[in-house]
């Protein structure tokens, strides 16, 4: 398996204020999300395949390609956020409307236990299911690709939002790049 590169930020950390401060972009970029692709090629480079080597560089490997998703989702705010028609309409086929999608979404985020985040999955019939994901964890997934991730760890909006999780769900809408939801959907 080939090394991870650092994907830098297709926007500048400030770009996404006030939903998300710069403070918070440097550092889930620049510390988190780094320290999982360097986690990941450090647990490649190690010789030995033992089950300690290869569950640090799962946790790492997948926390890297989630914070990848994750921030190329994100775009300047705009408080009339909605997705492009074909997006919309797979959503509402699949969950009866947009609000029903976004509560839905929503609630998966605001109630995930401990660190982790909330999906929006394509099956392999283009179905849309909501999920939530414990840490990194994409074992098992069988054929489920994330089109929409949320990162709820506490890096991602503690300092902005302090306990306030939901309020940082409700701002995520803002935010959304719907482009690159649609591409992944595809």
């Amino acid at each position: 398996m080939k090394t991870l590169n650092i994907i830098p930020l297709p926007y500048a950390c400030e770009e996404l204020e006030p939903v998300i401060s710069r403070k918070i972009m440097e550092l889930h970029h620049d510390k988190h999300y780094v320290a999982y692709v360097n986690g990941a090629n450090m647990a490649l480079e190690k010789p030995e395949k033992n089950r300690e080597v290869m569950r640090d560089f799962s946790f790492n490997y997948n926390g890297a390609k989630l914070h990848e998703l994750f921030f190329a989702n994100l775009r300047k705010a705009d408080e009339n956020n909605k997705p492009a028609d074909n997006i919309l309409a797979a959503i509402n086929s699949n969950f009866g409307n947009w609000e029903n999608f976004q509560k839905e979404f929503s609630q998966a985020a605001v109630s995930v236990e401990g660190s982790g985040w909330a999906v929006l999955w394509k099956d392999e019939e283009n179905n849309l299911t909501i999920g939530q994901l414990e840490k990194h964890n994409l074992l098992g997934l069988n054929g489920m690709k994330p089109i929409l991730v949320l990162d709820v760890w506490e890096h991602a909006y503690y300092l902005d939002y302090l306990s306030d999780r939901k309020t940082f769900v409700d701002n995520f809408w803002k935010i959304i790049n719907w482009d690159e939801v649609e591409k992944r959907n595809s």
